[in-house]
């Protein structure tokens, strides 16, 4: 399904685009009237999809070899609602999205790093690599939650 770091990224963008009209959407409802738990429904979803692209705009952004800038420009678009789409059709236009994962070696001496090496080991196993993607964002995500919602708040009650 995602054989072309271009796939996987498009499809978090997008996933990310969506959240955001989710928590939107819940924000709205609260402010009309509905409970509270809307916008932590919302808000949660929102912001695992958040850190789940993060993870793949940063693995794409090794992959791909972007610069630093590039990197950081395209994690912190996900901080704008919808800015992951404008993003992502910007990376795609001047090619930073083309290509295949890089499984395999090549001349190019990066490739010979010990990071490189073991990105490769990685990618040629990509449940594993899934895995390990999708226990750090739920660590993340815990992490997070423990801490309390952006902007201040309260961290959840462990009331008994």
């Amino acid at each position: 399904m995602f054989t072309q770091p271009s796939r996987l990224y498009r499809a978090l963008a997008i996933a990310e685009a969506i959240t955001w009209t989710i928590l939107i959407a819940a924000l709205i409802a609260r402010a009309a009237g509905a409970p509270g738990i809307v916008v932590t429904i919302g808000g949660g979803i929102h912001g695992f999809v958040f850190l789940a692209y993060g993870a793949t705009a940063i693995l794409v952004a090794l992959n791909n070899r972007w610069h630093a800038g590039t990197a950081v420009l395209a994690v912190a678009s996900a901080v704008v609602p919808y800015a992951t789409i404008p993003m992502e059709i910007w990376l795609h236009r001047t090619g930073r999205l083309a290509g295949d994962w890089r499984l395999d070696a090549t001349d190019d001496p990066r490739d010979r790093t010990w990071f490189d090496r073991l990105m490769r080991w990685f990618l040629r196993r990509p449940w594993v690599l899934g895995a390990l993607i999708a226990i750090a964002v739920v660590a993340l995500y815990v992490i997070l939650l423990l801490v309390g919602p952006p902007g201040g708040g309260s961290a959840p009650c462990s009331c008994g």
